[in-house]
């Protein structure tokens, strides 16, 4: 069986606005009708794969566990890493992770914001893997390329070792154009997928050798790792100490036992919104449009609207991708999409929330969004899955009133427990221990109505959450 382990931490810039570090590309529908996230879980299932071990931050933990549990799958476990350090930090606590049950044990580790159209290919290619990495090697996959891409580091393959396998001869730095044509000439030279299959002891032991450090470090960290409900939370302060590398750099280029298996099927990255726009169902003239947009004398255009209330319009228009969100829009030539990332630098230093926040704010619960905030007021939607609770808890400047607009809430305010269903109301006074939870079946929506002198999200005091939060 091979243990698949999906790299989940990333911050989510070249996407944006869509993508942000609150809810990074990889839990977006951006290609159908599941996640990415959820796309590669499945991709890594079947016959030949054991459950996911998913490496991931405190801050998605229970997105992963929802996205997962939404198409029926549970992890084998989920780490949490205190804060990124790379991938081959993440690489390596997942390798030592299985080793201690089996060092036996296959390892596939790889991002999880990857869009592949035909999966049982791919799955394919990785059994047709395993024979090398079973006797030691350490296998990567590369990309037939179909055009001179310079947004990828590529592989040149050498020798063949195995049915469908060939050595590694090099790992090749993102080129220029004219290098990238140099190479697509040459048959051997594939793109860099950034997906590994080895025994979870001979990587253990590719990072013994040539990034000790590294090594060392992170498996202190892990020893010295506690169970939070259903994670393994590796310790703060000794991962704080785990120098910041890719894996690639750390131990792959380093490595002699690094084997390429070429995979000749559809594969993106999803790495810029140009990148998106070639994924993206198009009309006759190229444009890619979502359900709220319309093109007018328009070519080549990407054209999205991610809320349902924003209509994006496009107008004699060649060549653009413009994304509007309830709080942000992106305008931009399509060549210079791979620039997006610089403009979320600029709005970090102008202090903008867009920056980094989605309005909507994903909990383990469910999920809130802000429709108006104002200096002593601020009104709020809140949805609470089946099942769910908030924590019980209390505020030191603001009262709240709950409408419930769907299903029903069971609420405590102090000693008092009430039932408020559809079109009812309850008032919450300052001070007071309050909880809402959705008995129901269904989900539960209510409108929250704040007033008082500060409506920060740190105004909580916590005396009971079944999320162990702080």
């Amino acid at each position: 069986m091979i243990v698949p382990v999906l790299l989940c931490g990333g911050s989510g810039t070249r996407l944006w606005p869509l993508s942000r570090k609150s809810y990074p590309k990889q839990f977006a529908d951006l290609t159908g009708d599941e996640s990415l996230f959820q796309a590669s879980a499945r991709r890594y299932s079947g016959a030949d794969f054991a459950a996911p071990l998913v490496v991931t931050s405190d801050s998605f933990r229970f997105i992963v566990l929802e996205q997962l549990d939404d198409i029926g799958m549970r992890p084998a476990d989920v780490l949490i890493e205190p804060e990124g350090r790379n991938t081959a930090a993440a690489a390596v606590v997942a390798a030592l992770h299985v080793a201690q049950q089996d060092p036996e044990a296959l390892i596939l580790i790889g991002p999880s914001d990857h869009a592949m159209e035909a999966p049982g290919s791919f799955r394919e290619a990785i059994v047709r893997g395993s024979a090398a990495a079973r006797e030691g090697r350490i296998v990567t996959f590369g990309i037939r390329p179909d055009r001179p891409e310079t947004g990828y580091g590529w592989l040149e393959a050498g020798e063949t070792t195995h049915e469908g396998v060939q050595a590694l001869t090099r790992f090749i730095e993102k080129p220029d154009a004219a290098r990238a044509a140099e190479l697509l000439s040459d048959p051997d030279n594939l793109w860099n997928a950034g997906i590994f299959l080895a025994s979870a002891g001979t990587l253990v032991e590719a990072f013994k050798t040539h990034a000790p450090t590294i090594h060392d470090s992170v498996q202190a960290a892990l020893q010295a790792a506690r169970k939070d409900l259903n994670f393994t939370r590796i310790d703060e302060a000794l991962w704080a100490e785990v120098p910041e590398d890719s894996i690639d750099y750390a131990v792959m280029e380093k490595a002699r036992n690094v084997s390429v298996v070429p995979y000749d099927g559809h594969w993106s990255d999803l790495g810029s919104w140009e990148a998106v726009w070639k994924e993206t169902e198009k009309d006759a003239l190229g444009n890619g449009l979502s359900d709220n947009a319309t093109a007018l004398n328009c070519k080549g255009t990407l054209l999205r609207s991610e809320d349902p209330g924003i209509e994006i319009v496009g107008i004699g228009l060649e060549n653009v991708v413009a994304v509007a969100m309830k709080d942000a829009v992106m305008v931009a030539d399509m060549s210079d999409s791979q620039n997006v990332k610089q403009a979320v630098t600029l709005l970090k230093e102008k202090g903008a929330s867009q920056a980094v926040q989605l309005p909507r704010d994903y909990r383990p619960w469910g999920w809130y969004e802000t429709l108006i905030l104002s200096s002593r007021f601020q009104v709020k939607r809140i949805h609470v899955h089946p099942g769910a609770a908030l924590s019980l808890q209390s505020h030191v400047h603001r009262s709240e009133h709950w409408i419930v607009v769907s299903g029903t809430a069971r609420v405590t305010v102090d000693e008092k427990v009430t039932l408020v269903t559809e079109n009812e109301s309850v008032y919450i006074p300052l001070g007071a221990r309050h909880r809402m939870e959705n008995p129901g079946k269904v989900p539960m929506v209510l409108i929250e109505v704040q007033t008082g002198a500060y409506l920060g999200e740190d105004d909580i005091i916590r005396y009971e959450d079944v999320y162990a939060r702080g």
